[in-house]
């Protein structure tokens, strides 16, 4: 099979900045030590990048503080010219930008290349919204004063991005916190700091001004952002990771009272009903499990099928799993990538062993790759037990364990067994049961009769412990402003 050249890889890395990106100047870490980049596909180092410490930590909020006034005030058409500038020089260099994600994160270079277009439509999408923010004037009801209400930059946020989506996670915190007038500091996962790293490139060539974007790459993520969550001049916090760190950050941010946009994990039900159409349902799973190797919080991670199609399903389901293969995402035909390390790898091993235990049936895959990298082959259980882990615990990974239904309430009953309230996805022809199903999954987002449901007009985020806040669409750019409310007297009193 072709793969990429390794001179076209090596190519792309020598563009890449390697140092902090601070107050618009790119500077070495202040310990000049550095940290390295892997590639999952292979276990060889990518790029050696600077080791940030609380210090740098506080010289990039320091930078952010400094910008922060005169960015509120630069005119709203600007900030949205700048993310219109941003999203087509992203879109011109999607191949840059795809081929950074693969070698860095592991995905395949066609799933590496819809990220792109993902994540460079929030850059586009909180273009159109900066001119957008808006307020209102009217009478209070005693008719006594007016009553003036408006909207302002909340001020210097913190970013503390994952590393399954680099860009777009990214792009999805960065645009509208500069539609807003917001200064930051983006603290981007270790494992995958090469795309924010290009990207900030990318928005300081688009004109944005320096110190409103800054970038802190380090090994230690609590020993530089734990002193920023402290600091009484940051002003917002804005986590994409587990829920377990979520909640740590959660009690950090309790003593400056920040604004908390937080988006944590899932524990996605996918509902077939016994009317669904099998085919276009398989299809739904095929993206809705697969997309990112299973590594993300959307994931579906629970198949909850009807008892009369679950067999049909689940044998569909098996041959399309085993149909795809594995292989370094730069790699031409690469349908599945690696997982991000072998922690990952060995945790998708450990649910699929307990399933096994409990008397779950593999019908494809179910043990890891032979060979270099971090490899696990699409699986797909069956009878699986009720307390079986992978029931309950977030898989991240390619494996589909699907269990039995009779009655739609049962379905609804398993679907909500869960502390996560993410996504749920359901099949059925039946618009009556479309809508119940609405009103009673309880989840921020669901899918019906469609396996995607992320888009950047649309506001993503959870209930319960996946999270709080929303991120995209008209309700993303609201998480970066304040209301302000003032109260006028009555403009005619003097006429009296």
């Amino acid at each position: 099979m072709t793969t990429i050249a390794a001179r076209d890889e090596k190519d792309l890395l020598a563009t890449v900045r390697n140092e902090l990106y601070i107050g618009g100047e790119w500077r070495a870490a202040g310990s000049g030590k550095t940290f390295a980049v892997e590639d999952p596909a292979t276990g060889d180092v990518l790029l050696s990048i600077a080791d940030a410490t609380a210090e740098d930590g506080l010289a990039a909020l320091d930078a952010a503080t400094a910008a922060q006034e005169e960015w509120r005030r630069t005119a709203p058409r600007v900030r949205g010219e700048i993310l219109r500038a941003a999203y087509e020089a992203v879109v011109a260099r999607t191949d840059d930008f795809a081929l950074l994600m693969t070698l860095e994160m592991g995905k395949p270079l066609a799933e590496a290349r819809g990220e792109v277009a993902y994540g460079a439509e929030f850059l586009r999408w909180f273009s159109e919204e900066a001119v957008r923010i808006d307020g209102r004037y009217s009478t209070a009801p005693d008719g006594r004063t007016r009553l003036l209400v408006h909207k302002r930059p909340v001020g210097p946020c913190l970013f503390i991005t994952p590393w399954n989506f680099p860009l777009a996670m990214a792009t999805r915190k960065i645009g509208p916190a500069i539609a807003a007038g917001c200064t930051m500091v983006v603290k981007p996962a270790s494992a995958t700091p090469l795309t924010t790293l290009l990207l900030a490139q990318v928005l300081a060539d688009a004109g944005l001004p320096a110190g409103v974007l800054n970038v802190v790459t380090t090994s230690s993520a609590s020993s530089v952002t734990g002193p920023l969550l402290q600091d009484p001049r940051l002003r917002k916090l804005s986590f994409t990771g587990s829920t377990e760190v979520g909640r740590r950050l959660l009690k950090d941010s309790a003593d400056q009272v920040l604004r908390t946009s937080m988006e944590l994990g899932g524990n996605a039900p996918f509902l077939v009903f016994e009317d669904a159409d099998l085919e276009a349902a398989v299809d739904g799973a095929m993206l809705a499990k697969l997309r990112n190797m299973g590594e993300a919080c959307t994931a579906a991670n629970r198949f909850i099928v009807h008892e009369s199609v679950a067999e049909d399903f689940a044998s569909r389901l098996a041959d399309r799993f085993g149909a795809l293969r594995l292989a370094r995402g730069t790699e031409e035909g690469s349908d599945i990538g690696p997982l991000i390390d072998s922690g990952s790898r060995d945790k998708v091993e450990e649910l699929v062993r307990d399933a096994e235990s409990g008397g779950g049936r593999v019908l494809t895959g179910g043990a890891p790759a032979d060979g270099p990298g971090y490899f696990f082959p699409p699986t797909v259980i069956t009878d699986v037990a009720p307390d079986a882990r992978i029931l309950h615990e977030e898989a991240f990974g390619p494996v589909a364990p699907v269990v039995t239904f009779s009655t739609e309430q049962e379905a609804v009953t398993l679907a909500n067994s869960t502390e996560y309230g993410l996504v749920a996805y359901v099949y059925t022809r039946d618009l009556a049961r479309s809508i119940r199903l609405t009103e009673e999954i309880e989840v921020g987002m669901l899918g019906v009769n469609v396996g995607v449901v992320s888009n950047a007009a649309a506001p993503f985020g959870g209930v319960k412990q996946s999270g709080l806040g929303r991120e995209g669409g008209a309700e993303g750019i609201e998480e970066y402003l304040e209301t302000r409310y003032v109260g006028l007297a009555d403009p005619y009193a003097s006429l009296t």
